[in-house]
């Protein structure tokens, strides 16, 4: 009955005039204008690196209940943030810094003419003692904290082995100790030194005849050591010979001025327990080898001019020893930091003087 009716209204409204029922167009939205007006929002994921993602998420998921360790914190980190860049400190202001007097290490009214002379007597010309700093000095009381570090322990060591008469008397050239046996122990000490440098003394001066006492001398470990060092030494100029720098106003006694393979050298004979293979391990042996050399370059006393250095290191046992031969170009690069450390002792002993009241 209503569906009839229905029927009946739809017939009537067809034929009804200027009304028409069409099937509806699909009707089509444009969206054109909207998105030129407004920025299309990013999504940030879309910039992750998805497979670094994926890793960490299933590193995390795999480490659930498990103890975290220093290691894989760190593996975490790195894949999260990425490798870590070491931090590289600064040098150090001396490479850098440069000496407000600068003086240099060789004469230039000498030349390598004067080598030429070889004098058949060293030249042994004593110390004097004088107000004048030594090099040795000057060097003590301008060490870096790292050096006054490794200096106090290696004195707290000799107190522990001498006791504190002992390691007073192994400082103050051995005055008289009623301690008979650390007296001894300090003298051995000292003396290993003492007699490597007569040894040498003995072998390097053509003009010297051997006794007793200096066979007993050459038998040492040390000289043994520097066995094949020796024949490539020649040409000896000086043998624990006094220096003076008058323009630079220091003094010091250096052990042996010879030609070290065709190469005329400051050479500096050195003692150690340990292996020192290598020039650094000589700490500030290579500011007193150039100390010595401007100082001879610049004493009237000398005539010839030294341009290279040598530092001999020799071992008790017998080993061989290492030489640390130091050419011009490394002499002028150590100069200028001995001409460094000598600036500031004076600095240093101007502030003193001025802090002393009257």
């Amino acid at each position: 009955m209503k569906m009839k009716f229905f029927q009946t209204i739809c017939r009537q409204l067809r034929s009804s005039k200027g009304f028409s029922v069409e099937s509806a167009s699909p009707v089509a939205f444009s969206t054109s204008s909207y998105s030129c007006g407004r920025k299309k929002k990013v999504n940030p994921y879309e910039e992750v690196d998805q497979e670094k993602y994926s890793n960490l998420v299933q590193s995390v998921l795999s480490s659930r209940g498990l103890v975290h360790t220093p290691e894989s914190l760190v593996e975490e980190d790195a894949l999260l943030y990425g490798p870590v860049i070491r931090h590289k400190p600064p040098k150090q202001d001396e490479d850098t810094r440069m000496p407000r007097n600068w003086f240099p290490i060789f004469n230039p009214e000498r030349n390598d003419k004067s080598n030429a002379s070889d004098p058949s007597v060293p030249l042994k010309i004593p110390l004097q003692r004088n107000l004048i700093p030594s090099v040795t000095r000057v060097l003590q009381q301008t060490m870096t904290k790292q050096q006054a570090f490794w200096l106090e322990r290696w004195k707290q060591r000799m107190i522990l082995e001498l006791g504190e008469d002992g390691f007073k008397e192994y400082t103050s050239s051995f005055h008289v100790c009623d301690h008979a046996y650390v007296k001894n122990i300090a003298r051995d000490i000292f003396l290993q030194g003492k007699r490597f440098h007569e040894a040498l003394e003995i072998i390097l001066s053509p003009q010297e005849t051997l006794k007793e006492r200096d066979e007993n001398l050459l038998k040492s470990g040390y000289v043994e050591s520097v066995q094949h060092i020796l024949k490539d030494v020649s040409g000896v100029r000086a043998l624990e010979s006094a220096v003076q720098h008058e323009t630079l106003n220091y003094i010091g006694l250096l052990d042996c001025v010879a030609e070290y393979q065709g190469k005329l050298c400051v050479i500096d004979w050195k003692t150690s327990e340990k292996p020192k293979p290598l020039l650094r391990n000589t700490f500030d042996n290579p500011l007193q080898v150039v100390a010595y050399m401007g100082a001879v370059n610049h004493d009237t006393k000398y005539s010839f001019q030294v341009q290279c250095g040598l530092i001999v290191v020799a071992y008790k046992d017998g080993s061989p020893a290492h030489p640390h031969f130091m050419d011009e170009e490394l002499c002028s690069q150590y100069w200028a930091k001995w001409l460094l450390r000598l600036e500031e002792y004076t600095e240093k002993k101007k502030n003193q003087n001025i802090q002393k009241p009257e």
